[in-house]
């Protein structure tokens, strides 16, 4: 949890739970984990269409739906053309009982 403090003012990406992907300033934390973000941006990968970049402004993520978050680095981050980033299809899964 300390290890959040050196982010704090820094641009992060975090990916939530539900896969979402979200660019922003990080303003502030607590002990569970909910994260403040300024100038946040959600990018949106999909296989077929450019990714789309949705603009969110200040935003609260709560702790539970946290899966990662980690430092931009700003020099790759700009060198990257986004309209052009493509994802790719994930196989399907199996279930077995």
């Amino acid at each position: 949890m300390s290890s959040l403090a050196g982010f704090v003012e820094k641009q992060v990406v975090v990916i939530t739970t539900d896969g979402r992907m979200l660019v922003g300033k990080l303003m502030g934390f607590d002990q569970t984990t909910n994260l403040i973000l300024a100038e946040t941006q959600e990018r949106v990968i999909t296989p077929d269409e450019p990714t789309e970049t949705i603009e969110m402004g200040l935003y609260l993520i709560r702790g539970d739906t946290v899966a990662v978050c980690g430092l931009v680095d700003e020099e790759l981050e700009k060198d990257i053309e986004w309209t052009k980033v493509r994802g790719s299809r994930l196989i399907s899964t199996k279930h077995t009982t």
